[in-house]
């Protein structure tokens, strides 16, 4: 690219000088022709100023004047015959009173002028000059005028080299950067180079690493955490399809139902793991916030009450019309309520509250409360740590908070919520209070 870039810019440059440069030339060339001419002229005035009294008088002149720059002068009588002087011995001419006419031949420059006192005419002048002057002093003034358009090539040169150079860098600069990027490294970012163009591509390629970046970060995390979190609905599924082996055939029925609800719940699991890791949540179903909290209430009413504990469902009549995206309401506020199954105490209340454009879930218990909290060490980890430390993540994480019958665990939640614009944050410690903002998007018809 440089060495088109120069060659493009050289290549203008001597063509403008040669559009210029000839007709200027010529120019040059017929200027000096013109003023060698003028030369003649003056030079012819003064020799027959200089010689018309002598030649008046009826005597020969003895000396002419000296014109120089190699210019001859010469003196003829009126039949032709040169009396005095440098020229041909004779001239074929015949001139009136005060009368000029140009002779000029192969080699010189010629100008005769009538010498006389008003009708009589006395004498010729001729005046000549080399045609070898006037190109030489062209050929002298080409040369200037080359040896500068040369310096102006060269200049033009140096300078294409240095803008080729400023141009190609970053060009450059970016076909490394997506070398890198096609290559699997995420985190190149280009320099920026003064150049808005080029600039704007850039900033199109870190975009895109970012958002590659991004999308990486969460496959991996999804193939990091899915054989932790699909470990106890497995164990579970496996420990009912056990138990029904067991059992005799009129009671296989409940046991084969409960297994395959299990099943059920772990493909939705998996489902919403997927839009976690692709980074699709939006696209899901929009389900009512009132309906998709009650089927929640159902399925851990059971749970809590095994432990002797109630669960109370608190949904506002101006906000159980509002629509969410299903799955991530659903497994966070699952996440949640495990997490208070597992680690609190007392009855568990999950509080809906309008937020305008969006709804506050506020899940809390009676227990004793949290020493630190968990969302803030996931926080730490998943920003602080590569894409390759999420295991040690979910298990660091896992010692503490939750691992849900079916659910993704604190830090993908976290982190589902965040990809709905939303945010999942520890409230208060004591009593536990987790809070959940999520956008809705519109209402039930």
């Amino acid at each position: 690219m440089r060495g088109r870039i120069v060659t493009l810019a050289v290549s203008a440059a001597v063509l403008a000088l040669v559009l210029f440069g000839v007709p200027l030339a010529a120019a040059v060339a017929g200027y000096y022709a013109d003023d060698a001419r003028a030369e003649l002229e003056q030079g012819a005035d003064t020799a027959a100023l200089t010689v018309v009294p002598d030649l008046l008088k009826g005597t020969v002149p003895r000396t002419l004047p000296d014109l120089g720059h190699g210019t001859t002068v010469a003196l003829y009588r009126t039949d032709g015959t040169r009396w005095t002087g440098t020229g041909p011995a004779t001239v074929a001419v015949s001139l009136a009173s005060d009368e000029v006419v140009e002779a000029d031949t192969d080699s010189e420059l010629v100008l005769m002028a009538s010498v006389g006192d008003g009708e009589r005419v006395v004498g010729i002048v001729r005046v000549a000059s080399s045609r070898g002057e006037i190109y030489r002093r062209a050929v002298v003034t080409w040369l200037i005028m080359g040896g500068l358009g040369l310096v102006a090539v060269a200049g033009v040169w140096l300078l294409a080299r240095r803008q080729a150079t400023r141009l190609a860098r970053p060009l450059e600069d970016l076909s490394s950067a997506a070398y890198e990027l096609g290559a699997g490294n995420f985190t190149v970012a280009t320099a920026r180079s003064g150049i808005a163009e080029i600039d704007s591509v850039g900033a199109s390629l870190d975009t895109t690493a970012a958002r590659l970046s991004d999308l990486v970060a969460r496959e991996r995390a999804f193939t990091a955490d899915a054989s932790h979190q699909l470990r106890t609905p497995l164990a579970g599924l496996r420990l009912e399809l056990e138990a029904a082996l067991d059992l005799p055939d009129e009671e296989l029925r409940p046991s084969i139902t409960a297994a395959l609800e299990s099943a059920d719940q772990l493909e939705g699991t998996v489902a919403d793991l997927l839009d976690l890791a692709r980074n699709v949540p939006a696209r899901a179903g929009l389900e009512p916030v009132g309906g998709l909290l009650d089927r929640l209430g159902r399925d851990w009413t059971g749970l809590l009450a095994e432990r002797g504990r109630a669960l109370r469902v608190t949904v506002p009549d101006t906000v159980g019309g509002r629509l969410v995206v299903a799955p991530v309401l659903r497994q966070i506020v699952a996440v949640l309520l495990d997490n208070a199954l597992r680690h609190g105490d007392g009855t568990v209340t999950v509080a809906v509250r309008d937020l305008g454009s969006a709804i506050g879930v506020d899940v809390s218990d009676e227990g004793p409360g949290v020493a630190a909290d968990p969302l803030a060490r996931a926080t730490m980890d998943t920003s602080g740590r590569g894409h390759g430390e999420l295991r040690d993540l979910a298990a660091t994480i896992g010692a503490r908070t939750v691992r849900t019958r079916h659910g993704i665990g604190l830090p993908l939640a976290r982190r589902l919520a965040e990809a709905e614009s939303g945010r999942l944050w520890l409230a208060t410690p004591t009593p536990p209070t987790f809070t959940l903002v999520l956008p809705t998007h519109g209402e039930t018809g």
